[in-house]
Order: C-alpha cells, then sequence, then structure tokens
C-alpha cells in the first residue's frame, strides 16, 4: 500500500507543483491557451488555486517522508479531489464538458491517494 500510495502521490505532486507553480507565476495571458477559464476567472482567485495546488503537492510528499503530522497527507489529497470537483464544475457551467477528461483522471488519482494515505494514521 505505501508502494503504491508514493507512485501515486509523487505523479500527483509533480502535476499540481507545475499547473499550480504556472498558475501562480505566469500572467493571464501567458496562460490562457492552455487554460481558458482565466478570462473569467479574477486573477486573484487564480493565484489561490495555484497556490493551493501548490500546497496540496508538498502536502503529499513531505508529511508521510518526515514524518510530522501524516494526516496532512489525507488532508492535501481531500483538498485536491475538492479543486477538481471545482475545476470540474467550472468547465461544465462554461460548456465545456469535452474538456473535463483530465479532471475527472486528476478527481480519481486524488480520491485514490486520500484511501492510500490511510496507511500512515
Amino acid at each position: 500500500m505505501k508502494i503504491a500510495y508514493w507512485i501515486v502521490a509523487a505523479l500527483l505532486a509533480l502535476f499540481y507543483l507545475y499547473a499550480g507553480g504556472k498558475k501562480v507565476a505566469q500572467t493571464k495571458e501567458q496562460l490562457q491557451p492552455m487554460m481558458g477559464w482565466v478570462d473569467t476567472v479574477p486573477m486573484p482567485l487564480v493565484r489561490l488555486i495555484g497556490s493551493m495546488e501548490v500546497l496540496g503537492a508538498i502536502g503529499l510528499i513531505l508529511p508521510p517522508l518526515t514524518g510530522i503530522a501524516p494526516v496532512l497527507a489525507l488532508v492535501a489529497a481531500a483538498g485536491l479531489v475538492v479543486i477538481q470537483i471545482g475545476g470540474i464544475i467550472v468547465h461544465l457551467v462554461r460548456g465545456e464538458a469535452r474538456l473535463i477528461g483530465l479532471n475527472v483522471v486528476l478527481l480519481a488519482l486524488a480520491a485514490v491517494t486520500v484511501w492510500l494515505s490511510t496507511t500512515w494514521l
């Protein structure tokens, strides 16, 4: 179970560090080609989402790795589930149902990570 956790958590952490880092560091114009939804969302909210993704990625790795408050891995994974539910809702509201495939995969991986993170409890 722990090996499965590390594999899934590492994949999620890499994705969220990249995607969240882009949201935090890039301008609206730079994000627009990859993330069309940023034109309807205020940039402070985009930055907040990016920050939460980066913190979620860190939360998946550091607590179990250090053994300090490993329950935070479960909290981080649950937070990433919430972020993906929000992403799916945004796409559906914008009429972009065909674009939710990645969100669904990330949601499933985050949900599996919630379950796998119980090995640390």
